[in-house]
């Protein structure tokens, strides 16, 4: 069992948003080309002791509780601690699933060497673990591996 880590100072006044949160009534949404609806929405809220609130939206149809606003195609998006937010896209093939950067973006201050692509290879292991391979090119360095873990699964 993972021990909760201490919130950051700079976080720490907004703790009050940690936690699971669920639309109480549906929500209401419109826009030009779109007539009128309603929406459920999950929202969690977290933190790892960095100076960061990790957040999670996933929106519902009201009545059939089905996840909307999805597409049909594989799709990865990551908004990461060290301040680059991904969008990756790419397919699965049996127990893997292999992305490529799609869209990388990244705060005005970010540290040099900047991402400019990324790959992530997903793959579920004959003893049911899961490893993960990331590579990725910078403005100075050619594609190349960066990172490799495997993972075991804690919860169903």
């Amino acid at each position: 069992i993972r021990e909760s880590p201490t919130m950051n100072p700079v976080v720490e006044p907004l703790s009050w948003m940690l936690g699971t949160w669920l639309s109480d009534p549906p929500g209401a949404g419109t826009f030009s080309t779109l007539q009128p609806f309603q929406y459920l929405e999950e929202v969690y809220i977290s933190h790892v002791g960095q100076p960061v609130l990790n957040f999670s939206f996933n929106a519902f149809h009201p009545d059939t509780r089905k996840p909307i606003h999805r597409e049909n195609k594989v799709a990865f998006i990551s908004a990461q601690n060290t301040s680059i937010v991904e969008v990756e896209k790419g397919e699965v093939n049996g127990q893997e699933l292999c992305i490529t950067s799609h869209c990388i973006a990244r705060i005005s201050f970010a540290k040099q060497l900047h991402v400019e692509q990324i790959t992530r290879k997903f793959r579920l292991s004959s003893e049911g673990k899961l490893a993960q391979t990331v590579s990725m090119a910078t403005t100075t360095q050619p594609m190349s591996q960066h990172l490799h873990i495997t993972y075991k699964k804690v919860t169903p």
